[in-house]
């Protein structure tokens, strides 16, 4: 279930000149100084009935299952408004189906719990740096992916000693990482059991590290962005990322059919430049890179 080596590394700074297209309204978030996104959201829709989009369509609203505490991708503020990236590729969705922005409901969905609330129908999909991969298809269908990210390590701005996976054994360092996540199996490839410190949020391995607790923390770089942006300089990224991790969209295992309809949205969005502005508002704040992105998977 991983993408094309072709696409893992595709990033491109040239920008889509289309202007953002829509059959009817949006609501339009300010997210940091001024930089602003609207997500489309159609008009008079129509689907086949007895399919998921029909189903939404209908209610007017969608649960979607995204992070919390996640800078530049999921992440709830203080007044309570949802912001980042995963969180505006929901509304381009949610908008495909005729759904406003301000209804969609939002649950906490840390990456232990992601499986089970699909399975559970406790939300409709989920969005959260949910990285594609085998076991997690033999419980869930996957749309997308929508992004490529990579393993890397984050450490103190003056750590010279932890300079990739490879060293982190032999500095006996502690590194951090979330329960149920793909990273936290990944590194067990370059530690000792009693080097890996576990927590359910990635907040929590940040507060970790600023404390000395551990002397590392890994997941995917985007993720990792997002936390060095937000520590005024007291943390660094390593850069030598040394995973391929698409982020999908994951739905009910085999519901096929909103399956292609995610990923039609997603290229849409693509073409007529709202994937592109989404970013530049969101993640793109603390990246020079705009992704293109990948080629969808196979849905199933």
């Amino acid at each position: 279930m991983r993408v094309s080596s072709r696409r893992a590394a595709a990033v491109m700074t040239a920008s889509l000149a289309l202007v953002l297209t829509a059959c009817g309204g949006g609501s339009t978030n300010q997210l940091d100084q001024g930089t602003t996104f609207e997500a489309p959201v159609a008009e008079n829709v129509s689907f086949e009935p007895g399919t998921t989009m029909a189903r939404l369509s209908e209610a007017d609203t969608i649960t979607v299952g995204t992070k919390f505490d996640q800078p530049l991708f999921g992440q709830k503020t203080i007044e309570g408004e949802m912001r980042g990236f995963d969180v505006e590729i929901a509304k381009i969705i949610a908008g495909k189906l005729g759904i406003e922005p301000g209804k969609i409901k939002w649950e906490e969905t840390p990456s232990h719990t992601r499986e089970e609330v699909i399975e559970q129908g406790k939300v409709d999909m989920v969005v959260a740096t949910y990285t594609i991969n085998d076991t997690r298809a033999q419980r869930v269908t996957f749309a997308g992916p929508y992004y490529q990210a990579g393993q890397d390590l984050m450490v103190k701005s003056g750590n010279t000693e932890i300079t990739g996976p490879e060293s982190l054994r032999a500095s006996k360092a502690k590194v951090c990482s979330v329960h149920g996540s793909t990273p936290s199996e990944e590194i067990k490839k370059y530690v000792e059991p009693s080097q890996l410190v576990l927590f359910n949020v990635y907040s929590k391995c940040a507060d970790a590290l600023r404390t000395g607790q551990v002397q590392a923390v890994t997941t995917d770089n985007v993720i990792l962005l997002g936390l060095v942006n937000e520590s005024n300089g007291k943390f660094k990224i390593v850069d030598k990322p040394f995973t391929e991790e698409p982020y999908g969209v994951g739905i009910k295992k085999g519901d096929v059919a909103f399956c292609r309809f995610i990923n039609e949205s997603l290229e849409k969005a693509a073409r007529n430049g709202t994937y592109e502005k989404a970013w530049e508002a969101t993640a793109g704040k603390a990246s020079e890179r705009t992704p293109e992105l990948p080629e969808p998977n196979t849905c199933s």
